[in-house]
């Protein structure tokens, strides 16, 4: 049972960050159309907000000590940061959790970089072919790695999480097992709340707000919507730069699970279209459905027991999935008729 729990909180922790970049991949399918392979370029640019805040409030001020002497005879730099300085021990909060306060950075800066993209590259590509979508938005989230990797460098940049939630969790004494039975790390549940919240707030902005209103009628019917003189076109650019919001701070809450470095959006990229197409193109639902239970399949199928009798199972299960998804049912699980099939 302790296995079965442990693995359970495994899959949903992955499955949360699968289920916030096909969210996001989502939206800008079922109301714009465009493949985005740069998508996961957005998620590694939102965790690279917490790495750019982390570094700001790290600014030091240097300040010799007239009294205290180095080895080699000379006075000792005293390095303190500047927000400690300037605002004693509230300063070193800010330091502490320079982590989630980054989604305040994150929010302006993602929903200006989307909306940038989409006004900027995007609206040329809407009616143009699939393959011209993905080789244009791979092509740009090649070029944002690479400016990423010129500015960073090339090695992950470790980001802790806030020392409240450095420890873990006695999550099996919270089912009546022996303590010490299932231990999980705090902040990775912390990350599985945000992930419930956050698509909890777009599934609620969507089905009860007039904008969220005008935007799924938009996905169902973009000429009628136009038809009725209502500025769908401009609608859709909030969506794409809500999408990026989405992928910046599931990026940025990511940061102390993995370090970020210039390689991470790609490598989520590829794992979430898999989540797309098995939940159905365009459908919100279906993203977040596949989402958790791939990551949950994916956490499983890395037990030892099973990888005995299936070596690498963990390293396919997604894709064996995908492709026994599309023969059975094309569309996806909750995929809307006629996308994807023939």
């Amino acid at each position: 049972m302790d296995v079965i729990l442990l693995q359970l909180l495994n899959g949903l922790d992955k499955g949360g960050a699968y289920a916030l970049i096909a969210l996001g991949l989502t939206l800008t399918f079922g109301t714009l159309g465009i493949v985005n392979f740069a998508h996961g370029a957005l998620f590694m640019l939102g965790a690279f907000c917490a790495v750019t805040l982390k570094s700001l409030l790290n600014l030091q001020m240097v300040v010799l000590d007239p009294i205290k002497k180095t080895a080699w005879g000379t006075p000792l730099e005293i390095k303190t940061p500047y927000v400690e300085k300037w605002f004693g021990e509230f300063g070193s909060v800010l330091l502490e959790y320079s982590v989630p306060l980054s989604i305040l950075l994150a929010i302006p800066i993602m929903l200006l970089i989307g909306v940038a993209i989409e006004r900027g590259l995007i609206k040329h590509f809407y009616k143009r072919p699939h393959a011209d979508q993905i080789l244009v938005t791979f092509g740009l989230a090649i070029v944002m790695q690479e400016i990423v990797k010129s500015i960073f460098g090339a090695n992950p940049i470790p980001q802790p999480a806030p020392e409240i939630f450095a420890g873990s969790a006695d999550v099996g004494a919270w089912f009546g097992m022996n303590a010490g039975a299932v231990v999980y790390p705090w902040w990775r549940m912390v990350y599985l709340g945000f992930s419930a919240i956050i698509i909890a707030g777009v599934f609620s902005f969507l089905q009860f707000t007039t904008f969220g209103m005008v935007v799924r009628a938009g996905m169902a019917d973009r000429e009628t919507v136009g038809l009725m003189g209502i500025d769908i076109d401009r609608r859709f650019t909030i969506v794409f730069g809500l999408a990026a919001i989405v992928a910046g701070m599931a990026g940025v809450m990511y940061t102390p699970i993995l370090s970020p470095d210039y390689h991470m959006g790609m490598d989520f990229l590829v794992l979430s279209f898999v989540v797309v197409v098995v939940g159905g193109m365009g459908s919100l639902p279906g993203a977040v459905a596949a989402g958790f239970l791939l990551g949950i399949l994916q956490s499983f199928a890395s037990l030892n027991e099973v990888k005995n009798i299936f070596p690498g199972i963990d390293q396919i299960i997604i894709y064996l999935v995908a492709v026994v998804t599309l023969l059975v049912r094309p569309r996806g699980l909750m995929g809307r008729k006629g996308v994807m099939e023939s």
